[in-house]
């Protein structure tokens, strides 16, 4: 039986948390550990529970959702999270993004959408609709390009490799078979590679090193 995943919804209603609760239990592989009605309480169900992932609303009383991310992301700098919204506003949206979740959902999203999307999370996939990834690459492209610090970290070749395998979505196990290391050799690596780059997650570095040109992807060239 695969592993099942484990989550915890934080929303200031109750109904909706209900509802969610209802159709997610309904899945064979997902378990729902644990309910938050605002971000402080998100932050200390999140450490007693180590979900695999949190749904979070974006807006709550109190501490909200972004606010919620920040601060659980530095405690728990593995944990996925995806934003719930009502809104579909791009301020939002690349708030969230910033902040650390890897995901942005609309709460009017059918089912049969959402399933797959967070399967795919956690398979290290953004959960992010088609016309909200439009708008995130758009965004990209307006900005000008940072010009690049003298102090700017130095990656080994095998930082490199290890890097390109995390931006391409691979876990560790994925990245030992391809490198032919050990898995404690590459968990040496990724933890070199969050100090050098002052990063709180792997993918948060794997996006740094990618805007920062020090490593390239596949159809890039190399680096």
């Amino acid at each position: 039986m695969a592993l099942q995943i484990r989550v915890l919804l934080v929303d200031d209603h109750a109904l909706f948390r209900e509802g969610l609760t209802s159709l997610l239990s309904s899945q064979p592989d997902i378990v729902v550990v644990g309910e938050a009605e605002d971000g402080l309480e998100a932050l200390v169900k999140a450490q007693e529970l180590r979900p695999d992932l949190i749904l979070m609303d974006v807006m709550m009383p109190g501490c909200g959702g972004l606010e919620a991310t920040q601060l659980i992301r530095q405690v728990l700098p593995d944990v996925k999270i995806v934003m719930l919204t009502v809104h579909d506003e791009d301020d939002r949206l690349f708030e969230a993004i910033r902040s650390g979740a890897v995901g942005y959902v609309l709460k009017s999203t059918a089912s049969e959408s959402l399933m797959p999307m967070l399967r795919g999370v956690m398979r290290g996939e953004a959960a992010i609709g088609g016309a909200a990834a439009a708008r995130i690459l758009e965004e990209f492209r307006r900005t000008p390009p940072r010009v690049r610090e003298e102090n700017t970290p130095v990656l080994t070749r095998r930082e490199k490799e290890v890097l390109r395998s995390v931006a391409a979505g691979a876990m560790d196990k994925e990245i030992a078979t391809e490198l032919s290391i050990s898995l404690s050799t590459v968990k040496t690596h990724i933890r070199r590679i969050l100090a050098k780059l002052h990063a709180t997650s792997r993918h948060q570095a794997a996006a740094h090193a990618v805007e920062e040109g020090l490593i390239r992807l596949s159809g890039q060239g190399s680096t």
